[in-house]
């Protein structure tokens, strides 16, 4: 074989990177160790798209089926036959986001028409749970907000206990003024009030959302918040602080301990990776499902 010029070489390491960039995600090269897949299941796991993108909904549902997740939640509904397709189910449905909630009187007739939509079409897939929100303070003082907040809920509870579908309102941190990574002036971020406003409605079909990440930067003591309101919680979510990216060694958060302890409270329900990576996705998601199964 005759050798190679300099240019021929280089048009085929141009070709070469090209071929390689049109490639779509795969859970492992060849030649490489396969990636982590989940299997022992104390900790039921599920995956938020929208920290993935812009990898399309379609190719991360084939992700968390390959890699054993249970779940892929927070997506549209006309997404729900494909993931049951893949053999997993939704952990909790969106609704009417957390721009608007029920801190503001005006934005009950809303929110409670959408989420009587999303509680129908739950209850008819098999999705045990919807998310709803406070919304944002603009001014309210807390006890406002917060009567505001019992009156708006106690609308729709009731539908969602006869259809048996658990409410699960969502504290958020407002410390973080950075895109999906904080919510200054949102309501409901602290999660002792938060779990006070489901005391105060007293349903067992109306729970917060824990999620860590929130969590830990309003308040920390992660772990013996959530033993302390275990009864209350009907989520998880995760991601790395700060930065809400990758839940490995690079933060604060020592996730297998936190993960033994939401096991040793007897929660059965899921817990949903929503961080951003910083690197390749789907390593990086297989990383986090490996930090979580915890044996």
């Amino acid at each position: 074989m005759s050798r190679l010029t300099r240019r021929q070489s280089l048009e085929l390491v141009g070709l070469s990177a090209a071929a390689m960039a049109l490639r779509p995600h795969v859970t492992h090269a060849a030649g490489d160790e396969p990636l982590y897949r989940a299997k022992h299941g104390k900790i039921r796991q599920s995956v938020v798209p929208w920290c993935f993108k812009p990898m399309p909904v379609p190719e991360l549902i084939g992700h968390a089926a390959k890699l054993g997740l249970e779940s892929v939640e927070l997506v549209d509904p006309k997404l729900w036959p494909e993931i049951k397709a893949a053999g997993m189910t939704v952990a909790i449905s969106g609704s009417h986001g957390f721009a608007k909630g029920f801190a503001h009187v005006e934005e009950h007739d809303e929110c409670v028409k959408v989420l009587r939509d999303r509680i129908d079409q739950s209850a008819a897939f098999g999705c045990p749970s919807v998310i709803t929100f406070s919304g944002f303070r603009r001014g309210l003082t807390t006890d406002d907000a917060t009567k505001n907040m019992i009156a708006g809920l106690k609308k729709i509870v009731g539908y969602a206990e006869q259809k048996r579908v658990t409410l699960c309102l969502e504290m958020l941190n407002s410390r973080v003024a950075v895109e999906m990574k904080g919510h200054p002036n949102y309501f409901c971020d602290d999660i002792d009030h938060s779990v006070e406003i489901c005391r105060q409605i007293g349903s067992p079909w109306l729970k917060v959302l824990f999620d860590i990440y929130h969590v830990q930067i309003m308040h920390g003591d992660v772990i013996v918040r959530l033993q302390q309101h275990k009864d209350w919680i009907g989520h998880y979510h995760t991601a790395g602080v700060p930065g809400r990216n990758e839940i490995d060694e690079q933060q604060e958060l020592n996730y297998a301990p936190i993960m033994r302890a939401i096991a040793a409270t007897g929660y059965r329900g899921f817990v949903g990776q929503e961080f951003i990576p910083t690197r390749e996705p789907v390593g990086a998601l297989a990383q986090a499902i490996k930090i979580c199964d915890i044996a």
